[in-house]
């Protein structure tokens, strides 16, 4: 007996109506990134290890795919290496390339390769999988949909305001109220390690901090310890776990905490002008929360950084995020280059608006128009309306066989049919066509030659 298929942890198929939700995402996040002044582009599903490796942190490096090289590779490993069965010796000599774990490397690396190409600042958008060798749970998958906005060449903190207006913009377009887009800055936290005496233990510092939401405020203390930073250390930072008050009041906090730190108060003033400017612009829909703990875990952000939290009462991980990169394009070569970046999380905003009832129910209408198949000669006559109504843009189809009219009428209640139209021998005898409307169940009849009228009526 055959082997039941499956599919590999972490991974899934759309059926037609899922993918209908998940298209109705995309093209409302494409249209406000084209309206904002952003381009598309597209780059491999899979880069050169190099490309990827060491630019997510350590966490970030084991949860990389990475792609085993084509013949026999094996053979051409050394036999200390291969018998000392340590992957991390192993692994650059079977693998040479990886599955991308995000769009942000490989967009800095576009830019390198097409400096030339590019006319700076340049405004890039991209909408395309990613693949992370990630623990699967509800709303966290290994393969899966990122929808990045970033722009390259361009310092001024009104690009930061920018993507808070963006967030707003495309959420309330898809009527997703309450929102909450949480801010922080790299140089706070560069600062907070510095007066604490950790400057050394900063991503350690950063990426304990960032799990405070997930795992409490001691485990996070006993983590940053088990890191090497001192119980001193982490009693200076302690403050910060419970942080609260107006963005105005954190923000004075801050300058108290951090008044001997260059590095420190540059940050909070870059978070202050950020605060200001958007609170002066307003938002829609959405609410801008300062939030000193949320670090993102990744290294490469150096200023300001995001993240968006779905509306109170959805449980659910953050639905967006991104930041301020100053300095990931010199990993390839291009040296002050400054970038800033956010993305949506399709799948988890996916989630999010099930739950909440937000989809349109005319997405799972899949076609307008169904004509009834009766036989060979009214399919043709059918046939011949159908291609003036698709000419019209309606979507419409004929049933393929003459089946029961039982069969046909039940396939078109299961696709949601509004109308369904049936050309018989009666009707094809007299140049017409019945149209039934499945909602109400009234026909009206319409000349073959005139179909027009019932185009209109649509």
């Amino acid at each position: 007996m055959p082997q039941k298929p499956s599919i590999p942890k972490g991974t899934r198929d759309f059926s037609p109506t899922e993918v209908a939700k998940r298209n109705y995402i995309i093209q409302t996040i494409k249209k406000h990134f084209e309206v904002y002044g952003f381009q598309p582009i597209e780059t491999p599903s899979f880069e050169n290890s190099d490309t990827l490796l060491g630019k997510y942190g350590e966490e970030g490096d084991r949860l990389i795919f990475k792609i085993l090289n084509s013949g026999d590779f094996i053979s051409k490993v050394d036999d200390v290496t291969y018998s000392s069965k340590r992957s991390s010796s192993l692994t650059p000599k079977i693998s040479e390339k990886a599955l991308r774990y995000d769009l942000t490397v490989p967009f800095a690396r576009y830019v390198v390769m097409h400096q030339n190409e590019i006319d700076f600042p340049f405004k890039r958008y991209q909408i395309q999988p990613v693949w992370r060798a990630d623990r699967p749970q509800k709303g966290r998958f290994r393969e899966f949909y990122q929808c990045d906005a970033d722009v390259v060449g361009a310092n001024a903190l009104l690009q930061e305001v920018e993507f808070v207006q963006l967030y707003d913009a495309v959420f309330t377009d898809l009527g997703l109220k309450g929102t909450t887009i949480k801010l922080n800055n790299r140089k706070v936290l560069s600062g907070i390690a510095e007066v604490i005496g950790a400057k050394h233990l900063l991503v350690d510092f950063t990426v304990a901090l960032d799990k405070l939401d997930k795992i409490g405020a001691e485990k996070v203390k006993e983590e940053m310890m088990a890191k090497g930073i001192s119980e001193q250390a982490v009693k200076k930072a302690e403050p910060l776990f419970s942080m609260s008050g107006s963005a105005a009041d954190q923000l004075e906090q801050l300058k108290s905490l951090l008044s001997q730190s260059e590095i420190g108060i540059q940050g909070i003033t870059e978070l202050q002008e950020i605060v200001e400017t958007v609170g002066a612009m307003g938002l829609k829909s959405a609410s801008l929360q300062l939030d000193v703990t949320l670090a993102r875990g990744l290294n490469y952000y150096t200023g300001a950084i995001y993240e968006v939290s779905a509306p109170e009462g959805v449980s659910m991980g953050s639905i967006g995020g991104g930041g301020r990169y100053d300095d990931l394009t010199g990993i390839f070569g291009l040296p002050n280059v400054s970038g800033v970046g956010i993305s949506f999380g399709l799948d988890r905003i996916y989630l999010v608006l099930e739950e909440l009832g937000l989809f349109p129910e005319t997405l799972d209408k899949s076609i307008d128009v169904l004509c009834i198949n009766f036989g060979k000669e009214e399919s043709l006559a059918s046939l011949r309306l159908v291609g003036n109504l698709r000419e019209n843009g309606i979507k419409a189809e004929v049933y393929p066989s003459a089946s029961k009219m039982q069969k046909q009428m039940k396939y078109a209640n299961n696709r949601q049919v509004p109308y369904v139209v049936m050309i018989g021998d009666q009707e094809l005898s007299k140049g017409e066509f019945v149209v039934k409307n499945m909602a109400s169940g009234t026909q009206q009849t319409y000349l073959l030659d005139k179909p027009e009228e019932f185009v209109s009526s649509l």
